[in-house]
């Protein structure tokens, strides 16, 4: 007992409950998190905390999703009280990551001040690093995130917090809370250091395979700052010119040849960055979709060209099902998914046709019981029905698909 739960089966419904952990299997990890604690020591032990950490923003985050506040509240107190006392180790007071996860974990909460605090503290001890430093732009990079996700509009964006955040970043100096205001000389310089500090990125080789790994995550950071700074302080078009930039730089194969594999630089050395920027690329297409008005193409396009590339991203799966909602027409995304289903041995595409055509099949039953009564169970829409069992049927027989525990109990489910 209490195994049952662990593992993703939290996005099945059960009669009108979600799976969440179970009481047991939390135990359970918990005890696994303490043992490991004892066993490490250094670097090691500052990454096991980065985990722990991890894995209570995502149970605070559950609750969100299903606006439960008591449990948010009990789970938020839980959090805190670990994150504190991960904080107060020896090894873990300077380190960024672990202050940038209490500071998100604050934001969650609804502590928004209290966030801001942190985040500040953590970038005033920080040190002068600047674009250089990866740590500083991840933080400073989140913090912005989190503060352009509190706009309502894009009028007097420029003198707001997060222009604040990404201009000091640029700067090198020393970091000084937002004031509330911006002064546009340094807007300037900021675009200048920016733009200089990305072309040198996008010109070097990295040496060896650790520097590869640091290198592409620095890239990654470095393209969101600097595009969040165009966003805010141009407009969306200019951000976009930045990821279609990078992008392109990226997916060309370079002249020259890493010296032990004889692969050329580009693709094959930033694989992860690739993706991590496209999906930083769609995040804000949809950002600035919901707070001003702009077409859907420019997102639609960019979405079916990434999950052409990367058809295992659930995330970019996400925000493609997210969008062909509000499109009447599904003979479009049908042909998608049948062709990426068709073009990879991935389970995560026959996973999201299937939940696509599940919605589908609430939205018109929403609308035939509407005012009407108990006529909907004579009437059942048999199309859709068939549809979706001819998909859980191909899924099946896929490779992936007959090992894989959650698509057999989503298709049980379904029968049911």
């Amino acid at each position: 007992s209490g195994f049952s739960s662990i593992g993703h089966m939290d996005t099945m419904l059960r009669r009108r409950h979600h799976i969440g952990h179970s009481k047991e299997g939390e135990e359970f990890i918990q005890n696994v998190f303490h043992a490991l604690f004892l066993l490490f020591s250094g670097k090691e032990k500052s990454n096991l905390s980065i985990c722990w950490l991890q894995y209570e923003i995502s149970k605070v985050l559950q609750c969100l999703q299903r606006k439960k506040k008591k449990q948010l509240k009990a789970q938020g107190r839980k959090s805190k009280k670990l994150a504190k006392n991960l904080l107060k180790a020896p090894d873990n007071r300077n380190h960024l990551s672990l202050w940038k996860l209490y500071a998100y974990l604050e934001w969650l909460l609804g502590n928004i001040d209290d966030a801001r605090k942190v985040f500040d503290t953590a970038l005033g001890t920080a040190g002068t690093g600047g674009l250089k430093s990866p740590q500083l732009c991840s933080l400073s990079l989140l913090y912005a995130q989190l503060e352009v996700e509190l706009l309502e509009s894009l009028e007097g964006a420029v003198t707001s917090r997060a222009v604040h955040i990404l201009t000091k970043l640029a700067e090198s100096g020393p970091y000084v809370p937002y004031s509330g205001q911006v002064l546009s000389v340094n807007v300037l310089k900021a675009r200048k250091t920016y733009e200089h500090a990305l072309q040198d990125y996008l010109s070097r080789t990295p040496v060896s395979d650790q520097d590869q790994v640091s290198d592409a995550n620095q890239l990654v950071n470095l393209v969101g700052c600097y595009a969040l700074f165009q966003y805010l302080t141009v407009g969306i078009d200019a951000a976009v010119l930045i990821y279609a930039q990078t992008l392109e730089k990226l997916e060309a194969p370079g002249p020259q040849k890493c010296e032990n594999t004889g692969e050329s630089f580009g693709i094959q050395t930033f694989p992860t960055a690739l993706e991590t920027v496209t999906l930083l690329h769609t995040n804000l297409l949809r950002f600035h979709m919901k707070i001003s008005v702009y077409p859907l193409n420019p997102l639609r396009e960019a979405l079916t060209e990434a999950l052409k590339r990367y058809p295992s991203n659930q995330s970019l799966w996400r925000s493609y099902i997210h969008i062909q909602r509000k499109s009447h027409s599904a003979s479009k995304a049908r042909r998608f998914f049948d062709g990426v289903t068709r073009s990879t041995n991935s389970l995560e595409p026959w996973l999201f046709a299937i939940q696509a055509e599940q919605m589908r099949k609430k939205l018109i039953e929403n609308v035939q019981r509407a005012d009407v009564g108990e006529i909907h169970s004579t009437i059942p829409e048999t199309g859709l029905t068939n549809r979706i069992i001819a998909l859980f049927e191909h899924a099946t027989q896929s490779e992936n698909g007959t090992h894989c525990p959650l698509l057999w109990r989503m298709y049980l489910n379904f029968l049911v």
